[in-house]
């Protein structure tokens, strides 16, 4: 009863915030929903992928129809991590609920022109770290994502609301994102000199650059020298 307590009062102290809830751990869609600014619906497909669990996506196109009824709320289609182009435009095509509230998700080991196909016909992307990019932020990912962000958007925004996935140490970089999200404050907020509501207003406060201005990649550099 303590426990469950002092977990509401965690959360009475971000309302008003933007949150992430993912249907492989939805315990909380409905707090998040009655106190959230918005909600992202994240389709689980990263948690169940690393705990080897098959997905759901019927459930997940149940569960996440409910709440799509709140404006404010949007889904992430489902996608295969470690899957093909093919693929993943295959459950882009399944998807049943519409594009006003929903991102497909480009992984950053496929073809940078898919990221340029979805962009011309979703409002919102979500960008997964994959295949050799796995690792966000070492040398290799920020060569990828310098290139993919050079012929998205040339020298100017981005077209589409961009949306980073675990990308939340990538607040307040060069990279055009809208939005971002990450596991940091429910995860770390109990931890000594941590609060939940410091915590979100610190990560709150730093906004991505909005205008890219074309970049040189730094494989190119090495491979031209």
């Amino acid at each position: 009863m303590a426990r469950r307590l002092r977990r509401e009062r965690c959360f009475w102290t971000l309302r008003g915030k933007c949150f992430c809830v993912s249907y492989a751990a939805p315990a909380d869609v409905t707090v998040c929903h009655d106190i959230g600014q918005s909600v992202m619906l994240d389709n689980g497909a990263f948690s169940l992928w690393r705990a080897g669990k098959p997905t759901d996506w019927p459930g997940y196109y149940a569960w996440a129809e409910r709440w799509l009824d709140y404006q404010t709320s949007w889904a992430v289609v489902p996608d295969v991590i470690a899957g093909d182009e093919a693929a993943n435009d295959e459950l882009i095509r399944q998807w049943p609920h519409g594009r006003r509230q929903a991102a497909p998700v480009w992984h950053l080991h496929e073809q940078i022109s898919r990221l340029c196909r979805l962009a011309e016909t979703w409002p919102r992307v979500c960008l997964g770290s994959s295949g050799s990019y796995a690792v966000v932020g070492d040398a290799r990912w920020h060569d990828r994502m310098t290139d993919a962000m050079n012929q998205l958007c040339g020298n100017g925004p981005a077209p589409v609301w961009l949306h980073m996935l675990r990308g939340m140490a990538l607040s307040g970089s060069i990279y055009p994102f809208a939005s971002v999200d990450s596991t940091d404050i429910a995860r770390n907020h109990k931890r000594p000199h941590n609060n939940a509501k410091a915590m979100a207003e610190r990560w709150d406060a730093l906004q991505c650059r909005q205008r890219w201005t074309p970049r040189p990649v730094q494989a190119e550099l090495i491979k031209a020298a």
